[in-house]
């Protein structure tokens, strides 16, 4: 089963059970797919709709913090709900000492000798860990991997 029709099976399960928040969320992670699939005029295959769940992901967790600082506790609720719901669709995320691993790799097989090649190493971590770690945690491993 692809993880497309894998979110369509709990969409509708979501709403056999009347889940209407985990229904809302699904609704939108459906929307998103869709919509990428007709700007793009593509089928999305899983890699790519794990990509779209990460982006909404991070909107969602930049949504919180936005509403937390302005006291909304009641919405950042809302989305970290949603956040719960997306990433049950995400695969298991990579540990900081597998990243570490992953990143000392990346930089032995571009060169890199410095942090003036942290674009060329971030170019090929994005390809190689998208959808397996958060690109933060990898931005901040590639750092620290040619910083010393």
């Amino acid at each position: 089963m692809t993880l497309k029709e894998r979110i369509t099976e709990d969409m509708k399960a979501a709403m056999r059970a009347r889940e209407t928040q985990r229904l809302g969320a699904i609704r939108m992670l459906t929307a998103a797919i869709k919509q990428r699939e007709v700007d793009e005029r593509i089928e999305l295959d899983d890699a790519a709709v794990v990509g779209v769940v990460d982006k909404l992901i991070k909107q969602r967790k930049d949504s919180i913090e936005a509403f937390e600082k302005a006291g909304r506790q009641d919405l950042a609720d809302n989305e970290a709900a949603e956040v719960a719901v997306l990433q049950a669709y995400l695969p298991p995320r990579l540990s900081a000492d597998e990243i570490a691993a992953q990143v000392r790799a990346i930089v032995a097989e571009v060169g890199a000798t410095g942090p003036g090649d942290m674009g060329k190493v971030m170019g090929a971590a994005k390809s190689r860990l998208a959808g397996k770690a958060d690109m933060g945690q990898v931005s901040a491993a590639v750092r620290s991997a040619l910083a010393g």
